[in-house]
């Protein structure tokens, strides 16, 4: 029976599909990666005009977000004013209904950064030490901007803004932290027992491990206790996903609080019948001292920071490729088995 034409097989319309699916296949790496700066070996967010001295005792949480703001605007404030209008309204952001005198706790200290720095900050509560710093030194990196750290066992805020390492955190997970540099709003007003060094102080993840010490606010049991509490910037996309994500059930509102009227000249020392603060200030003669140091083993076992689970183009080619070498094949075959007959 001749002339009969033989239909396209949909065979076609499947590779070209297919051809299609592979072009558009997202590239290689971790896209939150793209744009930054070429790794040098460290990274040093800290710049002469930044440091602010905390007013008050109990305002070291306020003097972390203008000195953040002094690195992230290149500004360079440091006024009384400011600091206590950063206080008073993180105050009112607190999760726990504590007295003025300690401060603020980790809820309001973020809401705080959120408001007047970046809203790509995040309460980060980790099990381990070595867990909370590579995560902070890898969000610093991908993000450049920096870290607080709830140190003193939750009692005084320090900022997080360089560090160096064997190799770069946002491109590797096989690196070792080889220091940081850290400050505290304190120097100035006191340093004893290491509360709190010259501005931009540089150490050791062994001596970090002395001052960055597990929560624990004494007078009240709190959500965070005995872990590493941090308040870390984390990348556009990670922040876009976590602004979709539903929210979750608030919590019940705090007690209201008297809007706090410190003095803006400072008693020499906190009052002996106050409260413990949460992140205010630490005064103790317990508290570690830096001098000297005796160097800590190194620890065996890192926390990995997970590695970007999106495929490579490499991956998504060979398969594509695959189902196509197989679908021609198949189609051959199918193909002899029906030739029109002369």
């Amino acid at each position: 029976m001749a002339g009969l034409r033989r239909r396209p097989r949909p065979v076609i319309w499947l590779v070209a599909a297919l051809l299609l699916i592979g072009a558009a296949a997202p590239s290689a790496g971790p896209a939150d990666a793209a744009g930054l700066s070429d790794w040098t070996g460290g990274v040093n967010l800290y710049r002469k005009g930044v440091y602010s001295m905390q007013q008050t005792w109990s305002w070291c949480t306020s003097a972390d977000v203008q000195m953040i703001r002094n690195i992230v605007d290149r500004d360079d404030d440091h006024s009384a004013a400011n600091q206590r209008r950063y206080f008073q309204w993180m105050r009112k952001r607190n999760r726990y209904d504590i007295p003025v005198s300690a401060g603020v706790d980790p809820v309001g200290w973020t809401a705080g950064l959120r408001h007047f720095v970046d809203d790509r900050y995040r309460l980060v509560a980790s099990k381990t030490f070595d867990g909370a710093l590579r995560l902070a030194v890898k969000r610093l990196r991908l993000t450049s901007l920096p870290v607080v750290l709830a140190v003193a066992h939750g009692t005084h805020g320090w900022i997080l803004h360089g560090f160096t390492a064997t190799a770069d955190p946002a491109k590797s997970t096989d690196y070792t932290i080889t220091s940081v540099r850290v400050t505290g709003p304190l120097w100035g007003r006191q340093s004893k027992n290491g509360y709190d060094m010259p501005p931009n102080t540089k150490l050791t993840p062994a001596q970090l491990k002395r001052f960055f010490t597990p929560w624990k606010y004494k007078p009240l049991p709190m959500i965070w206790d005995g872990t590493y509490v941090s308040i870390q910037p984390v990348p556009k996309k990670a922040a876009a996903a976590s602004a979709a994500a539903p929210a979750a059930s608030p919590s019940p509102p705090p007690s209201p609080l008297p809007s706090p009227s410190p003095s803006p000249v400072p008693s020499a020392a906190p009052s002996a019948s106050s409260p413990a603060p949460v992140v205010a200030i630490v005064r103790s003669s317990a508290a570690p001292s830096l001098e000297p140091v005796v160097p800590e083993a190194p620890a065996q076992t890192q926390t990995a920071v997970p590695a970007d689970p999106t495929p490579t183009i490499a991956g998504i080619g060979l398969l594509t490729a695959a189902l196509i070498v197989g679908l021609l094949v198949a189609s051959r075959r199918a193909g002899s088995g029906h030739r029109p007959r002369p």
